[in-house]
């Protein structure tokens, strides 16, 4: 969805560093970690301060949903060092990553975790930041933008709308120790209209019927949507009944959203529009009532 970015140090961007100035952006220190967020996979949702990170660090440590695109932003000679774990696949230990990240910042080094998405959001960001707070290694936190609102953006779903909902709830579908989370189920399915999910995918069918169980209408609009603003994003629009089935044909990494909010997909798939010419229905939930500001 953008173009390859140019590395920041190349003479064309030199321009960046002036930003930094202009913005007054914090100096990278050596010996301190930065726990970054490098947006939901769209290389364009970086932020700013998040570039000048990369463009800063000694060493980069970088998780699996993190677009490699962004790594051209790093200094020359900067050490890249894979660090993502995936569900089901070989992964580094988080207690390793941590230690990594004391060890080197002991070293005297400039060190960026960069991480899918927002660090504090499901991202682990706060284990890591505890540790190095127990090891007395100064670190600064870069938010980024998080898939449950960024990722549900791009596919034309708002998570809030003063016609549908005021409250929104973000889930992890996926514990410590792989299982559903213990949650107050039935709190959750009445706490707010619309809710979304973190890696939940394979836990699909049994929140389904856990939310269904708990008093939310199974015809209730729901949504999968699936590599959420890359150039493979998949949207499947279906119905809390019919989410568990729905969620077999989808590949991770994927988001689910469950409420009304869904139904305004139909006029705010501004993707769809922009990408495959979609027409969009300016009242998507059929109400004579929606703002007009004509």
């Amino acid at each position: 969805m953008s173009t390859d970015p140019v590395a920041l140090h190349a003479p064309e961007h030199l321009a960046a560093k002036r930003l930094a100035e202009a913005l007054g952006l914090p100096a990278f220190a050596p010996g301190w970690v930065w726990l970054a967020g490098a947006g939901p996979g769209d290389p364009g949702l970086l932020t700013v301060l998040g570039a000048h990170a990369l463009a800063g660090a000694d060493v980069v440590l970088y998780d699996a949903l993190v677009n490699e695109a962004l790594l051209k932003l790093a200094r020359p000679g900067a050490e890249l060092i894979y660090a993502g774990k995936r569900g089901g696949k070989a992964s580094a230990k988080q207690s390793d990553i941590s230690r990594l990240l004391v060890s080197l910042a002991r070293k005297g080094q400039r060190v960026l975790r960069l991480k899918g998405g927002d660090p504090f959001v499901f991202g682990r960001g706060a284990e890591e930041a505890l540790t190095l707070a127990r090891a007395r290694v100064p670190f600064r936190i870069v938010p980024g933008v998080t898939a449950g609102i960024g990722g549900l953006a791009y596919a034309g779903i708002p998570v809030t709308h003063r016609d549908t909902n005021h409250a929104v709830t973000f889930v992890t579908g996926h514990g410590v120790d792989g299982h559903l989370p213990a949650l107050d189920w039935n709190a959750v399915a009445k706490g707010s209209p619309t809710l979304v999910f973190y890696m939940a995918l394979a836990h699909a069918d049994e929140i389904a019927k856990t939310l269904i169980d708990a008093g939310r209408d199974a015809n209730e609009p729901a949504a999968i949507v699936s590599s959420a603003t890359t150039g493979e994003q998949s949207v499947r629009v279906t119905t809390l009944g019919e989410l568990g089935a729905e969620a077999k044909t989808v590949n991770t990494p994927a988001l689910i959203v469950i409420g009304e909010n869904v139904r305004l997909r139909e006029g705010l798939d501004w993707l769809g529009a922009l990408n495959d010419g979609r027409i969009l229905i300016p009242d998507p939930l059929g109400r004579a009532n929606l703002r007009d500001v004509s």
